[in-house]
């Protein structure tokens, strides 16, 4: 049982389902889920919720605890402020720790944990960087995640094309996505890996309004610490970065302040 819940959080199991595939009773199954409940709970590893009736039953929703969400995000921090992740024009490099499956379970459990209590249909990000971490918060929020792309794809069918300011460079780009990733009414939560004056997410921001979607949130992993101009109001950041003459420092984003205010 402990296996099929955690692969499947957001999940609504009905008591019957277990006590078929287990051939057990239904008050054996009950006793089961109290103590997985109290376990997940003991070790943080997220809230085993029960629904009483006959459509009820158990679903597994993943979180991160205070404490560990100040752990994860400190060790980010460490990781992140060295002199030889500094790139020209002030980027950061920070493949190797998108890349790093442990990195970015973690990064999706703290930000499903933000986004517990609330409904998500879709976790939206743009190609490239921002992939890896769609993939890993969707998979917890157990919801599709959709990629604008800069460049038309074939592959993609019918697509919905917005033109946006970049915020590093100031000119008007585009970017698109299919017709079929969204319905109307959905409820989109945008993620991307690093974010300067905010013009990409701007874009998504727009996109998310072309398909008559709701916008539910932003999740950065990084943010520049000073940036004028920015376009974006409420978001969420774990990582506040500075990069500028070869150096690279960084400190906690806004994240506690967002979920815990």
């Amino acid at each position: 049982m402990t296996r099929y819940l955690l692969e499947r959080p957001h999940t609504l199991v009905p008591l019957t389902f277990f006590a078929d595939r287990y051939d057990s009773a239904k008050s054996s199954i009950s006793e089961d889920l109290t103590i997985l409940k109290r376990t997940f709970q003991d070790r943080g590893t997220g809230l085993l919720e029960t629904i009483p009736g006959a459509a009820g039953g158990t679903r597994f929703l993943p979180y991160m605890l205070k404490e560990e969400a100040n752990v994860v995000i400190a060790d980010l921090a460490t990781q992140m402020a060295t002199a030889d992740r500094y790139l020209p024009g002030g980027y950061v490099y920070m493949s190797d720790l998108l890349g790093d499956p442990a990195v970015l379970r973690q990064i999706g459990r703290i930000f499903a944990t933000q986004y517990l209590n609330q409904r998500v249909d879709a976790v939206m990000t743009i190609a490239t960087k921002g992939v890896p971490i769609a993939q890993s918060v969707a998979s917890l929020l157990n919801v599709p995640f959709v990629i604008v792309r800069h460049d038309t794809e074939i592959t993609e069918g019918s697509t919905v094309n917005v033109n946006y300011v970049s915020g590093s460079s100031t000119r008007i780009e585009k970017m698109s996505l299919s017709k079929r990733s969204l319905k109307p009414g959905a409820n989109v939560l945008i993620v991307d890996d690093y974010m300067r004056g905010g013009g990409t997410i701007s874009g998504m921001i727009s996109m998310v309004q072309e398909f008559d979607a709701n916008l539910v949130g932003i999740g950065v992993v990084a943010e520049s610490s000073d940036h004028p101009n920015r376009k974006i109001g409420e978001y969420t950041s774990l990582l506040r970065v500075d990069a500028n003459d070869d150096t690279v420092t960084a400190v906690p984003g806004n994240y506690f302040e967002q979920i815990y205010q």
